[in-house]
């Protein structure tokens, strides 16, 4: 195997002479450059990147840390991450980090360790002052998809609250009064915050949600087709659902069509997220278009620029706050008179 010992020898230079022309180092005449380029390509030498990292101290990875690979809404997110770093003649570098706080801390240890200094990373079970920690040791971490004040420059977040809110106007001027809604079991902030706005919102209006309409699932397809059996079973009457994705709010369409009912002429159905699925459901499906790729390409921006402020310090400590946008298609309609 090709080293660097034998550049230095065919190019006839010193081995430190290679390694200033490897890694963009000062005080090299572009004559030695050109050199030490063309014997490294007719070796056929690629430079090790754990080696450069160890001379340079700077990794040429931005990481990303995310719960799971197989959820589209995740891989939007690493997808986005991706964009920038190949900009920047990086390489991306995944960690999975599962729904514990183990996990989450064993996701970003690995990265640590491969000496990854700009990282994107989701998490949502750590604790706040857990991650105010980290982000003060490890200036290009940028949190995406969570809203933490004293850090709130390293943030990246959607306002839940909002998109809820959205959803539950929408519904109402559709005429839909009797609403529920199905939320998800994750032990995380989202299914709440949705929750909360979307109820805040019917409240406001006089059409307070009754408890019974809400059910509970895993957030996944599955979740959403037996949440939506739970609701029919009720024998509460609704003309429309708030679900809290969409890949449970399209397998809540599939039970209803299962029992007869017709979306959105009987039940109209409304997810969040807006994930590629949603396009080619039928009926395809009105949701919150969450713009999670074009939230984590500014994230990796951000982790980048923070990383650059440990020599250059102009840090902008504004909020990075992103808000939903209703894509109406053809899961809602107007309420049918009784």
């Amino acid at each position: 195997m090709t080293t660097i010992k034998d550049v230095a020898r065919i190019a006839g230079v010193s081995i430190a002479s290679v390694s200033r022309v490897i890694n963009n180092g000062p005080k090299v005449s572009k004559a030695t450059i050109e050199k030490v380029n063309k014997v490294m390509q007719e070796l056929g030498y690629t430079p090790n990147a754990n080696a450069r990292a160890l001379v340079t101290r700077k990794s040429m990875t931005i990481g990303v840390v995310i719960p799971e690979l197989t959820d589209p809404f995740f891989a939007s997110l690493a997808s986005g991450v991706d964009k920038v770093a190949r900009e920047n003649n990086m390489q991306l570098l995944l960690s999975t980090a599962g729904q514990s706080v183990e996990s989450e801390r064993a996701a970003i240890n690995l990265l640590l360790e491969r000496r990854c200094q700009t990282v994107v990373m989701h998490s949502k079970i750590i604790p706040d002052c857990e991650l105010i920690t980290l982000c003060e040791k490890l200036p290009g971490l940028v949190l995406i998809n969570r809203h933490i004040e004293q850090i709130k420059h390293k943030c990246i977040w959607l306002d839940n609250e909002e998109g809820a809110k959205i959803a539950a106007r929408h519904l109402m001027t559709l005429k839909h009064k009797n609403i529920a809604c199905i939320s998800s079991k994750y032990q995380i902030e989202d299914p709440a915050l949705r929750l909360n706005g979307f109820s805040a919102e019917l409240n406001m209006a006089g059409s307070p949600i009754s408890p019974a309409l809400i059910k509970y699932a895993e957030p996944t397809l599955q979740g959403g087709q037996s949440a939506a059996q739970n609701l029919l079973a009720s024998g509460q009457p609704f003309s429309a659902i708030f679900v809290y994705n969409d890949a449970m709010a399209i397998g809540a369409i599939s039970t209803l069509e299962d029992n007869g009912y017709k979306v959105p002429g009987d039940v109209s159905v409304i997810g969040f997220d807006d994930v590629l699925i949603a396009r080619y459901s039928r009926p395809k499906l009105t949701t919150l278009n969450y713009p999670i790729e074009k939230m984590a390409q500014h994230a990796a921006q951000l982790a980048l620029t923070h990383f650059k402020n440990e020599i250059v310090e102009s840090v902008s400590h504004s909020e990075h706050k992103y808000l939903p946008r209703l894509v109406k298609r053809e899961s809602t309609s107007i309420k049918n008179s009784p």
